[in-house]
């Protein structure tokens, strides 16, 4: 009587012993990649379109939540109008979300 092998797994050839402890971590591994990873891939992928696409003129919210229209676009950096006459220089990959003309004058 063995209380840390099971009589089955005991009794079966090693081929097949290999294989069964072998699928629940294979299954695991599987719902992990289409649980997590793809997903978040998938989120990186889209942000990183979403900041390239960026132009003069665009409504935004950046991760800290300030709004403003995009008054110049460079390579690495955006000039966002927040309130006439103030404007704030971010990071682009800061810009969380683009909104749609005319949200800001609706505020």
């Amino acid at each position: 009587m063995s209380f840390l092998i099971g009589d089955a797994l005991a009794a079966a050839p090693a081929g097949q012993a290999s294989l069964a402890s072998f699928a629940p971590l294979l299954v695991i591994g599987v719902l992990f990649y289409f649980l997590i990873i793809r997903p978040q891939s998938k989120r990186v992928k889209d942000h990183r379109q979403l900041v390239e696409n960026l132009t003069k003129g665009d409504e935004v919210v950046t991760n800290g939540g300030i709004l403003g229209r995009i008054t110049r676009a460079d390579q690495d950096y955006l000039t966002i109008e927040v309130a006439d006459g103030v404007e704030v220089h971010v990071q682009r990959q800061a810009v969380s979300t683009v909104l749609e003309k005319g949200t800001i004058k609706g505020l």
